[in-house]
Formats: C-alpha cells, structure tokens, sequence
C-alpha cells in the first residue's frame, strides 16, 4: 500500500453516467493485483473529507492507472468534472485480490454493470481466454464488452429491461452456461450488487463448483482500521455459523463458500 499525489491525465465520458479517468501513479499502478481498489481523496470536495473507493480497471507498463465510475451523487460529480492535470490523494493498491486462473482452467467471468471493470485486469492477465456473462439493467449501463473482445473473450450479455441481448438478470445466463457448456476445468469468478453475489454463490453451490466474488460495501479509511465496511462471512466455528469481516481487508474479494446468506 502507497500514498501517492497524482495527476490526471485524462476523465473522459464513455456513455451516459459513466465515466473514465486516467491517473499517471508509477509507484501504485506498478505492484496492483486483479480485483483490488484505490481509495481517493477528491479534490475539490471540500466539507467531505472521506476518500471514495474505486476499483481499479486497468494499468500499463508507463505507471498509469484507470478506474471506470459511475455519476451517482455529489462526491462522484465533481469527480467527473475535473480536468486533466489537477492532483488528486490516492491510496493503493487495497484489498485482496482475486487468483489468476491455472494452466488449463477456463475462466467464466460474471459482471453485473460496472462489475465489468473491476475484472478488466483479471481477464487481460489470464493466459487462457475465456467468456464474459455480462448483465444490466439497460443498454445504457453495458460498458466495456468491445474492450472484452478485443482480449479475446466470448461476451454474453443480458438486460433486464431486455434492450439489448437476451432479457433477464445475468444469473439466468450463468444457469444456462452451466447446463449447455463443454468446457472442462472452468474457474468462476463474479463482481456486482450483493444480492447478485449471493445468487451466484447459491447457483456455483448447487453445481458444486466455487467462485471468487468481490463484494460492495460502503467503505470509510479503506485499511481496516474504522470497521464502518464489516460485513458477515460464513464461520462454522462461530456460535452463530458467521462472523465480522472486513470488506476493504479481508476482501472485497472472497471465495463463495464464505458468503453469508
């Protein structure tokens, strides 16, 4: 983990609220893993002093870093509208990551709007190309299957208001993979809303299969100190069967035998 003063080299619209900004950070893009997150202090934020997490999306060889994000309250508003060349406070890279896939194992990414992301680097750095099952609730909120493509991923995708793919939440494509595909040693790996996750961790269950799936939660330090981000897990050797883990720490990422429901 580094802290680091970074300047903006591009925050470019993409389509309707998202949005997506470059940081040049050598000393934090160089040591970033699959799935782990940035936590950044927004300038020009002023009385809201907290910093926002942001998964990362993708990094070079150069020292620049992306996150892709949504425009959904005042903290990601100013947000979009700095410009390149202002300094932003980045902390990173946080959290633990997910595996790479094994020689021999076909990764099944599952995405659910702005999920697609947070797996970018996953699939660029997986040797072996897999499929993309990527679900929103409109064609507005699709980002980032052309970008899955041209890595060499088959992408699949759903609405659920059914304007563009098949009609249905992303988990109906996951169930019909499960039943139609004829690839061998498939790893599973899943990023979007929580209750997505949670259907996800039922369905590779009922397959006997596992997942690696990263969680949402609302995250204040980002380092594990405050706990305002603790959320259940499975422990058998609880009283209760769960306990208390933290998103930013322990996860977001975490196997689907954990995920409490």
């Amino acid at each position: 983990m580094k802290t680091d003063k970074t300047e903006i080299i591009s925050n470019d619209n993409l389509k309707a609220d998202y949005y997506k900004i470059v940081f040049n950070t050598p000393r934090i893009s160089a040591s970033v893993l699959p799935g782990q997150f940035i936590h950044v202090q927004i300038a020009g934020l002023r009385n809201r002093i907290l910093r926002r997490p942001f998964s990362i999306c993708d990094t070079s060889a150069d020292g620049l870093l992306t996150i892709v994000y949504k425009v959904v309250g005042e903290g990601t508003n100013i947000l979009s509208e700095l410009k390149a060349g202002v300094v932003c406070d980045i902390i990173g890279p946080l959290g633990k990551p997910y595996t790479l896939p094994v020689d021999g194992e076909y990764p099944v990414i599952v995405a659910g709007g702005y999920g697609s992301a947070a797996t970018y680097i996953l699939a660029k750095e997986a040797k072996r190309k897999g499929v993309l099952l990527l679900g929103a609730k409109t064609e507005r909120d699709l980002i980032l299957a052309d970008d899955y493509e041209r890595l060499g991923f088959e992408v699949k995708i759903t609405t659920e208001d059914g304007s563009f793919g098949t009609t249905g939440l992303v988990t109906f494509l996951l169930h019909e993979y499960f039943e139609t595909s004829k690839y061998g040693r498939m790893k599973f790996y899943g990023c979007g809303p929580n209750l997505m996750m949670i259907a996800m961790a039922k369905m590779v269950s009922q397959y006997g299969e596992k997942a690696e799936l990263s969680l949402d939660h609302a995250m204040c330090c980002g380092v594990g100190a405050c706990y305002a981000c603790a959320i259940k897990i499975k422990d058998n050797n609880s009283p209760n069967n769960w306990k208390y883990c933290r998103a930013c720490k322990e996860g977001p990422v975490f196997s689907s035998e954990l995920i409490y429901y």
